[in-house]
């Protein structure tokens, strides 16, 4: 399964474009150039290190970029390396933020893997609120953080991680563990949530 080398540095700094492993993600978004312009963009490859973008943007070596990437989120850094409809920018975040990153992008890579259903691009959503609580049978309740939500599902980075068929409840939408990766678990809901189910979140 598909996971990321943590570097032991810490503090928002540019990282070496060496330090990770990068990943195919082919996620959309908007960025932004130091003159504010705006384009449309396409993140090829990622790690927590940096990212390969094709857009019609030219920006400048050294340029600063701030990007809002679906599924990522926004995304601030320094451009490395240029080529003709495309360009590396070495991202600058605090250790944190690269770790939830990781989590992100493990999850991305091991979509396949561990076969769950391509969500429609419909359905994905972007939650605002991502710390939450996931509730057992028992009635005992865990921290998490979302990483990957839809209407019928969700990825959760969570420490204990209930056993598969579990019923749980994620917030107030109930579901059942059906897959465990690195970082945490992967919840169906019981049906297809509406948007308004998932407001808390949203």
């Amino acid at each position: 399964m598909f996971s990321f080398q943590h570097a032991q540095n810490s503090g928002p700094k540019p990282h070496q474009e060496s330090a990770f492993q990068r990943v195919s993600v082919n996620l959309s978004g908007r960025l932004m150039l130091a003159n504010r312009d705006e384009y449309d963009c396409t993140a090829l490859y990622m790690s927590p290190g940096d990212v390969l973008f094709s857009s019609p943007a030219r920006p400048r070596a050294g340029e600063r970029i701030i990007a809002y990437i679906d599924h990522v989120g926004r995304l601030e850094g320094t451009v490395s390396r240029l080529a003709e409809d495309a360009f590396v920018i070495q991202l600058n975040a605090t250790e944190r933020k690269r770790e939830k990153l990781a989590a992100q992008l493990t999850w991305i890579a091991n979509k396949h893997e561990l076969g769950l259903p391509e969500d429609r691009r419909h359905d994905r959503l972007a939650p605002r609120k991502t710390l939450t609580e996931l509730t057992v049978e028992t009635g005992e309740k865990y921290p998490c953080r979302i990483i990957d939500l839809s209407l019928s599902g969700a990825a959760v980075d969570i420490e204990n991680r209930p056993a598969i068929g579990t019923p749980v409840k994620l917030g107030n939408m109930k579901g059942r563990i059906v897959r465990h990766f690195q970082e945490g678990v992967a919840i169906e809901f019981s049906g297809i949530q509406s948007r308004e189910a998932l407001t808390e979140f949203l």
